[in-house]
């Protein structure tokens, strides 16, 4: 790995961590921390998909949606079931697990991850 892929991972992981607390800002008034780490950690592993794979742009926002609910599902194990820093509950919303995770919110994840994509492919091709 060049030190030059290593610049674009660090710059993906700021601007994933960005975006997810100004998604989060806007949606809800408030962020934590530990998600502008998660949003980070979710778009190097999208960007990661998204210039090793040829799948289909769908497909990869499904990964996306994926990865997000699955990072989400994990973290807030750890900051809400573990720690009780109660980060966020979805608990009394539909088809939830643990109030970590839920059905609505992966398919706004989906949504997002076009979005999430979208910034991948314009960073590699501004810093090819």
């Amino acid at each position: 790995m060049t030190l030059n892929d290593i610049s674009k991972r660090g710059l993906v992981f700021i601007i994933g961590g960005l975006m997810y607390a100004l998604i989060e800002i806007s949606a809800r008034g408030y962020t934590h921390w530990s998600m502008v780490l998660t949003g980070g950690l979710c778009l190097t592993l999208m960007y990661e998909i998204n210039t090793k794979t040829n799948f289909n742009f769908w497909i990869k926002c499904l990964f996306g949606a994926i990865i997000i609910t699955t990072f989400e599902f994990l973290v807030g194990v750890v900051v809400n079931l573990v720690m009780h820093w109660n980060v966020w509950d979805y608990s009394t919303l539909p088809l939830n697990i643990l109030g970590q995770i839920c059905v609505p919110y992966f398919f706004i994840w989906y949504l997002v991850s076009i979005l999430g994509f979208l910034v991948c492919s314009l960073i590699e091709k501004r810093l090819a």
